[in-house]
């Protein structure tokens, strides 16, 4: 009996310590970002396209270049809080190094390598270029600072266990883009603006249980995390406007039967403006490339 609860013991720890290491955090490869050197004005455009201001600008602010944080965003988990990202070396992310930055937005690490809750759509940002990683902290540096304190998210047990983010991590956290190689470069602008900067999936596309995005129904629609309403999906089957009405939809708000956007999407319609007719309409082109039912399994 001695020896086989020793057993039992040793593979209880066994099995734990598997578990600690498959849930560890893992880092961008220091070679990926070798020798990078960032260019603040094409970093503009990367900070609009990932609509950084839409989240972390402070609740009802003037300024959407502050980015004190504060906007609460509920879900089936919990409420989780945005944090203070403006170059503040106390509260926001003036002290980290280019590195620290590329693992959060990338791998969803702190600088203190624990797990990011994927409410910070990392999973999307996943397929970022390198490039634009670098320009997108060089921009980011020459915005204003500001000492807000972060506020803590509303989780509760088991949830609020950041080590378990890993497993989910196991299960969710894809490198590689939904749609295959569209082959042609309007596509792949597109692709990569909606699948990667604009994390489109993330509110446009439903998730599992554990709060995973479903990639076999990619941009079906969802339920709203607020619990009010559904967003809706943006397959052809499901939105018949032309590229031409979807273009202008991002440019303007207003759609073809003159109705117009509303709550979040309305920062989406801001940062969409700001981009080139070219990217809106290479999202638009992608919309209209989907396969029925987001079916691309």
């Amino acid at each position: 009996m001695r020896r086989l609860l020793a057993g039992v013991a040793l593979a209880g720890v066994a099995l734990a310590g598997a578990g600690w290491v498959l849930t560890a955090p893992d880092p961008v490869p220091e070679e990926m970002l070798a020798g990078l050197s960032g260019d603040a004005a094409r970093g503009e455009a990367v900070f609009t396209a990932a609509g950084c201001a839409s989240c972390h600008h402070a609740p009802d602010s003037e300024d959407r270049l502050v980015l004190a944080g504060g906007q609460s965003f509920p879900s089936d988990f919990g409420t989780f809080r945005a944090p203070n990202i403006s170059p503040d070396p106390d509260h926001g992310i003036g002290g980290w190094s280019f590195a620290q930055f590329a693992n959060a937005v990338t791998r969803g690490i702190s600088p203190e390598g624990q797990h990011l809750y994927p409410a910070f759509p990392y999973t999307a940002y996943a397929q970022m270029a390198p490039q634009d990683l670098a320009d997108l902290w060089a921009y980011m540096a020459t915005l204003p600072a500001d000492a807000t304190p972060n506020q803590p998210h509303d989780l509760p047990f088991p949830f609020s266990l950041r080590r378990g983010v890993g497993v989910w991590k196991l299960l969710y956290a894809d490198r590689g883009f939904v749609l295959p190689d569209p082959g042609t470069p309007d596509l792949t602008r597109g692709r990569y603006l909606a699948e990667a900067l604009a994390h489109c999936g993330e509110c446009h596309s439903p998730r599992t249980a554990l709060g995973g995005l479903d990639r076999s129904a990619w941009l079906t629609g969802a339920p709203d995390p607020s619990g009010r309403g559904t967003i809706p999906g943006l397959t052809p089957d499901q939105l018949d406007w032309s590229a031409e009405d979807i273009a202008y939809y991002l440019e303007s708000g207003f759609t073809p039967d003159y109705d117009s956007a509303g709550g979040h999407m309305v920062e989406v319609i801001t940062n969409f403006a700001a981009l080139p007719a070219e990217d809106r309409a290479a999202v638009a082109a992608y919309l209209k490339a989907l396969p029925e039912g987001g079916r691309l399994d």
